[in-house]
């Protein structure tokens, strides 16, 4: 039988400490406030916008959404991204990504100011990734997926571990976060050779492909523990994990699931590290 790695429970106890922590802040007047940039309109972008405002909502407190247009240039979104750091209102900032390809993104990232760089794009926080600094602003996707992995208690020293993903966004920062945990990690991506093969042996697979249920029973074992991050459209049009839920659940030892899974996690972090980045 395969546990399903449901995180309610989680967000929940995450919850109880952020409602906290915002109920202390509006008794000395501050009420937190997230601002997200969205570029376009992908629909795993939309998603998780519409996962933070409801959040907020639900939390009382402050969210704004950017919506820019799809064709701007790496200059005028630079020129948005500068309002945003002089607005002293504004706790966090969240960039969804990737960005369109006209943009230039590297250059983007480095004028968010790293103090209210809520998923950690800005290169001075992705050092404090490579450093171990406990203090700074994480990538919300790994880390997430380190507090789902930690809360089931599932130990990773030694395992051998395939991330399906190479992005600075996540698969870099995820590796290194399993390497401080002693855990050994193969990075797969589109030019991987093998790759049924890498996660058929691994302990642990980490999917963020993008592509809807590709991974069935050809890439698992009876053993193996699936952390499927992947968001896409399937064929019906519905969004849908990487995994093909109903082909390996009750094969595989322990799986996410789509709705109450990483996702879940990853927006509620994102926030609470808003809340906790306020003094």
């Amino acid at each position: 039988m395969t546990e399903i790695l449901n995180t309610k429970a989680l967000k929940d106890k995450l919850e109880d400490d952020m409602i906290q922590k915002i109920k202390m802040l509006k008794e000395k007047g501050k009420v937190p406030t997230l601002t997200t940039v969205r570029v376009g309109d992908s629909p795993d972008d939309i998603s998780y916008e519409n996962s933070l405002i409801k959040k907020c909502n639900k939390y009382e407190i402050n969210i704004e959404n950017l919506v820019l247009d799809e064709n701007i240039s790496t200059d005028n979104l630079i020129e948005e991204i500068k309002k945003l750091n002089t607005n002293k209102s504004i706790d966090g900032i969240m960039m969804f990504r990737p960005l369109p390809k006209q943009i230039d993104e590297d250059k983007v990232i480095w004028k968010i100011d790293y103090k209210k760089d809520a998923d950690a794009s800005n290169p001075i926080n992705m050092a404090n990734v490579f450093l171990n600094n406990k203090e700074s602003f994480k990538p919300a996707t790994p880390y997430a997926v380190m507090t789902i992995l930690d809360y089931f208690n599932i130990n990773l020293e030694g395992k051998d571990i395939c991330v399906i993903n190479r992005s600075e966004v996540f698969g870099k920062p995820m590796a290194l976060m399993l390497l401080e945990k002693d855990a050994t990690v193969t990075i797969c991506h589109s030019k991987t050779k093998n790759l049924k093969e890498i996660c058929k042996s691994s302990d642990i697979i980490i999917t963020a492909m993008g592509r809807a249920k590709i991974i069935d029973k050809d890439y698992v074992n009876k053993e193996s523990i699936i952390i499927d991050v992947g968001v896409s459209l399937d064929k019906e049009g519905n969004l849908s994990g990487d995994c093909d839920f109903e082909n390996i659940n009750n094969y595989v030892a322990k799986i996410t699931p789509r709705k109450q899974g990483v996702g879940l996690i990853t927006s509620t972090l994102l926030i609470k590290q808003v809340i906790d980045s306020i003094k």
